[in-house]
């Protein structure tokens, strides 16, 4: 009795009921790929070919848009590769079967993070190294290059987008991006796609290239399990023609522009791939 109370503080009492419930942080279901993928509510990928998996509905792992990067690349084989905003794994899971040297992969969002480590769990992409965090800061403070930088769905969403272009392109020789973008001739005042902008246009300069941004707002998005936005709700898209004249300032005279889309529901967009003028040189 006193060897009882010594632990646990009390006598033991006969009258505290018995229950035979399992506590909320443990599955009592049989394990399995699923129960990972059910904890983390918000999925937006569905996972390829035949796994018998629940998740999201769009089939980012055979992401067209990838496919062309990686042939724009060249072989990737040994490579270090960059992913910003690897959102679950899908397009890390893609670079990765090209047996590249490494894949560092900075994810932000923390349900995305997780998200992603429990597709590793499931896909096994032994190449790929997964970190939560800033990746701005990241590019600022890690001495890394690479031969390769992927940033799929990254730009738009952030709150100082020409100064994450001038930090990514110090960092790497080869650059993919697919983005959204402003453009007034094809984005007019009346067109439903502009109720998320506030009018508030900006303009900043980097390599000296004055750029335009155009400020605006997620109006409540974050608060769904789904939403994978930027990190803070004042965001500012850039113009097309701002976008390609800072990448070549920058040193990425080389650009090549596919699966432009001027009607996306979402805003005018396309997939850029650039290339380092000294490497564009060489080929």
């Amino acid at each position: 009795m006193r060897l009882f109370q010594k632990f646990f503080g009390r006598s033991p009492s006969t009258e505290q009921p018995e229950s035979d419930g399992f506590f909320d942080q443990y599955c009592h279901d049989l394990p399995s790929h699923q129960n990972a993928v059910d904890i983390l509510p918000g999925w937006n990928s569905a996972f390829p070919g035949p796994l018998p998996l629940q998740a999201g509905n769009h089939a980012l792992f055979a992401d067209p848009r990838i496919v062309w990067a990686i042939k724009q690349a060249g072989p990737i084989e040994n490579r270090k590769v960059l992913e910003i905003g690897p959102l679950e794994g899908m397009h890390t899971y893609m670079l990765n079967k090209h047996r590249p040297a490494s894949i560092d992969a900075v994810e932000a969002n923390k349900q995305c993070f997780l998200r992603c480590l429990v597709t590793k769990e499931i896909l096994g992409m032994e190449r790929a190294h997964f970190y939560l965090g800033d990746a701005l800061k990241w590019l600022e403070s890690e001495e890394r290059h690479y031969d390769l930088a992927v940033a799929s769905g990254v730009l738009y969403h952030m709150a100082d987008p020409g100064y994450f272009l001038s930090q990514l392109t110090r960092r790497c020789d080869q650059l993919f991006i697919w983005t959204h973008y402003f453009d007034e001739t094809v984005m007019q005042a009346d067109d439903p796609r502009r109720k998320a902008f506030n009018g508030n246009v900006e303009t900043r300069t980097f390599a000296g290239v004055p750029v335009r941004y155009y400020e605006r707002h997620y109006f409540n998005a974050n608060a769904t399990k789904e939403f994978c936005g930027g990190m803070k709700d004042r965001h500012y898209w850039m113009h097309r023609d701002d976008i390609l004249k800072l990448i070549q300032s920058l040193g990425f005279g080389d650009i090549s522009i596919t699966q432009e889309d001027p009607n996306h529901s979402g805003g005018p967009c396309f997939c850029l791939f650039a290339k380092r003028d000294a490497l564009a040189k060489q080929a």
